[in-house]
């Protein structure tokens, strides 16, 4: 336990979330509890973190988060370490709110140069009914940008999918392939838009340039699959020049990389099995496996088709394996599972309250340290 790595959780503190001021001290060893010297609060350790307040073995619970997040049923899990079935549920819902909240702040927080990006839809089959999951990927750097669950597969779904897309992009020449379904192409073309300044007024909105969709149709006949690629936006040469810089020169235009992203989902979560027996109770357990399945895709797994080839003078060369948050340059390393797991969050920086009058100089003290 090192207090220079670890901020003061407190919200009305004014050194929150800030990191290695030295206004951390240890406060209780045994109990993993320490002392912030701004607020005077203590906190524990593991606050903003899957393991907070939980008497079980931090081991264990790693365990059952692992085994679910690689298609192990909920009832193998009870049976094997005798826990109960709320207690795992419970641990699993606190897994998907942590890397959901990770999520957001690793690639939440980065604006990104997209490029060419995928999107599909997945139908999840749940003893209340059916539940839509709508997922996206960029292609360059394989990484998972995020996913959308809803009970019906309609324009708000898509609508809530491109607002991610349209949050992590950058202002830059993007491809955007995606099925046959009509509800792609009025949300994409909707959420990449810009007001423009200098209106009276409500602002106008303009159309992102160099912004291309396509759609890759599959028909289902007595003579086998039939394929239609379309371009509904864009001229040809961007969507060939995109796609040469994000796949093999020789392709064509496809939705390979998302469907191997689902293929990935429906193998780690035994939810999303085809023909299971193992059916979700509720969306909240999909949204956390969703997150869960998603962060250990892009933090904690190599890719094969990301490693770098490093050469070591006239020994030849090695691989240097790469994860999809390390190719997108996020992050600088491997995450382990229990780094994922106990990372916590800072919250925003403090700010000063809003009030009328000067300020106190106890306030301006505040501002001049801490802001």
């Amino acid at each position: 336990m090192n207090p220079e790595q670890l901020f003061c959780p407190n919200i009305n503190c004014a050194a929150r979330g800030q990191v290695g001021q030295g206004n951390i001290k240890s406060h209780h060893l045994k109990e993993k509890r320490c002392w912030c010297t701004v607020c005077e609060k203590s906190f524990a350790t593991s606050k903003g973190t899957l393991f907070y307040r939980l008497r079980t073995d931090s081991q264990q619970v790693m365990w059952v988060i692992v085994l679910l997040a690689n298609g192990c049923p909920v009832q193998a899990i009870v049976k094997a370490f005798g826990f109960d079935e709320r207690t795992v549920k419970n641990w699993w819902q606190r897994a998907g709110e942590q890397c959901e909240a990770v999520h957001e702040h690793v690639v939440g927080q980065q604006a990104l140069d997209l490029q060419h990006v995928q999107a599909d839809e997945i139908r999840v089959k749940t003893q209340g009914g059916v539940i839509w999951m709508a997922m996206a990927i960029m292609v360059s750097t394989r990484l998972w940008l995020g996913g959308v669950i809803s009970p019906r597969r309609d324009k708000q779904l898509i609508r809530q999918l491109a607002a991610q897309l349209r949050a992590y992009a950058l202002c830059r020449p993007l491809l955007l392939a995606v099925d046959g379904l009509s509800s792609y192409v009025e949300a994409f073309q909707q959420a990449f838009r810009t007001p423009l300044p200098g209106d009276k007024g409500r602002p106008r909105l303009i159309a992102w340039a160099d912004i291309a969709i396509v759609q890759v149709i599959k028909r289902r006949a007595d003579t086998g699959l039939t394929l239609e690629r379309r371009v509904v936006q864009g001229c040809t040469r961007l969507i060939e020049t995109l796609r040469r810089a994000t796949q093999k020169a020789d392709g064509v235009i496809n939705t390979a990389y998302i469907e191997r992203l689902n293929a990935t989902f429906r193998s780690h979560l035994a939810w999303l099995t085809r023909r299971t027996r193992t059916l979700a109770q509720q969306p909240e357990t999909l949204q956390a496996g969703m997150y869960v399945v998603g962060c250990f895709y892009n933090l904690c797994d190599c890719h094969h088709s990301l490693r770098l080839r490093l050469w070591v003078g006239s020994h030849g060369h090695k691989w240097v394996q790469r994860t999809p948050a390390m190719a997108a340059g996020l992050t600088d390393h491997l995450w382990t599972i229990e780094e994922l797991l106990r990372f916590r969050v800072p919250p925003p920086r403090w700010t000063p309250p809003k009030q009328r009058g000067r300020p106190s100089n106890e306030t301006l003290r505040l501002i001049e340290r801490w802001c």
